[in-house]
């Protein structure tokens, strides 16, 4: 098969006049004079690999995610071991300035065949539809940086539909049982509509450590020690765990793309025991219907959290306007994010606004028009307890360790400190001490 490559740079002519006097597969179709030049000749669909000899240090994770959604991988040359080690986590192969021609065209072709067989089939770890370009996958990484960012820890990622159903209070909470649970924890705010973590945490708001991040991630730059120290950290009295603030401005939305995002979370997967992710409401790809479909999305932090995620909480607000909002959501949900099995977690579950036994009344309206998952959990409405915990930027566990709706929450994810929990409605009051 014939392999169309263009090539940027002056300094590596050599290597280039050495592959075209090869007449091999590998065929050099144009030479740039700049990395933007470069860009618009595989965007148009002239070549399936380009030669950076000059300028690696301008390539970044989203340039590379771009060309490699147009199917075009990217070879960059470099004597620097610390700049091939930062291009490999990248999703860029890394070769000798002086390589040999027949070495070149060897590892172009490889390059080639790996994005095409990665295009036919999708890795399980891929973020495909939540990339810049939604009906191209994003170029594979090669098996040296896969290495580097793969990590055990699990993603949780805690969703729901518009309408406030209270998707930051249960993620915030959820970090503190685990971290309490004796588990390290990192809590991201990924909701690029109104990011809210730090105000409920009472943090400083003058930077947020996930767009500081996904920077440091967008140039390759991102280590454990980087994301440590981006990341901000919150103590409570039975542990702590660690925070990547959203952004301090709606605005800011653009920094936080789908690839850096990706390489971020893959990260704290190592890093941390659990992933908490606070994402955004909205599901839609509308930005696909512009001219421009390589111009970041919106939504895209939402999706990407979504598809790498372990576990998928879907909360929605138990009320008559909530619970058809949280079923019309997981629809969608089904749609966008094939792979995942919510547990459907309905909160603020009250009386005045269901009836008498609460619970009962859900669960029968929910296998009678519900999706065919049932509902995993109910957390009871308290709001004394969640304005205590917001007025003093703390959580449940200090402000309200017993309420059922902190034990609600930690059951969710660490059973065994649910040994009192309760049904809602049918709590056992604990007996009154009687005045002297």
């Amino acid at each position: 098969m014939s392999i169309p490559v263009v090539t940027v740079g002056a300094a590596n002519e050599a290597v280039v006049d050495g592959l075209e006097r090869l007449h091999g597969p590998v065929t050099v179709v144009r030479r740039c004079s700049e990395l933007t030049e470069l860009l618009a000749a595989c965007q148009s669909g002239l070549a399936l690999a380009a030669i950076v000899g000059d300028g690696s240090e301008e390539l970044t994770t989203t340039l590379v995610d771009r060309l490699g959604a147009v199917g075009v991988c990217v070879v960059a040359l470099t004597d620097s071991e610390d700049e091939a080690r930062r291009l490999r986590s990248i999703g860029v192969v890394a070769a000798s300035a002086d390589i040999e021609p027949v070495v070149l065209a060897a590892e172009i072709s490889r390059a080639v065949e790996r994005t095409s067989s990665y295009g036919q089939a999708d890795g399980p770890r891929s973020t495909g539809f939540a990339a810049p370009a939604a009906d191209s996958p994003t170029a594979p990484q090669p098996e040296e940086a896969m290495a580097e960012t793969s990590g055990s820890g699990r993603i949780f990622a805690v969703w729901g539909p518009a309408g406030a159903p209270g998707r930051t209070l249960l993620a915030v909470n959820m970090a503190a049982e685990l971290a309490a649970d004796g588990q390290s924890v990192i809590l991201v705010d990924a909701d690029s509509y109104g990011a809210s973590v730090s105000a409920m945490l009472g943090l400083l708001d003058e930077s947020a450590g996930l767009a500081q991040a996904c920077r440091l991630a967008d140039q390759g730059l991102l280590d454990i020690e980087a994301l440590t120290a981006a990341a901000s950290e919150v103590f409570t009295k039975a542990g702590s765990f660690r925070v990547l603030t959203g952004t301090t401005r709606a605005d800011r939305w653009t920094e936080l793309r789908a690839a850096a995002l990706t390489l971020v979370l893959e990260r704290a997967r190592q890093l941390a025991d659990v992933v908490v992710i606070d994402t955004g409401f909205c599901l839609e790809a509308d930005e696909e219907l512009t001219f421009d479909t390589l111009a970041p999305r919106r939504n895209a932090s939402t999706l990407c959290s979504l598809e790498l995620a372990d576990v998928v909480f879907a909360v929605g607000s138990a009320d008559a306007i909530g619970v058809p909002r949280l079923v019309r959501g997981l629809a969608e949900l089904e749609l966008v994010v094939q792979q995942a099995s919510p547990r459907v977690v309905l909160n603020k579950v009250k009386r005045s606004a269901v009836g008498y036994a609460p619970e009962q009344q859900l669960a029968e309206a929910w296998s009678r028009y519900g999706p065919a998952f049932g509902i995993e959990a109910y957390i009871p409405s308290d709001p004394e307890a969640c304005d205590a915990a917001l007025l003093s930027g703390s959580v449940l566990l200090e402000c309200a360790p017993d309420s059922d709706l902190r034990r609600a929450i930690a059951g969710l994810v660490c059973a065994p400190v649910h040994q009192k929990r309760h049904s809602f409605g049918r709590t056992a009051r604990a007996p009154r001490r009687l005045k002297r």
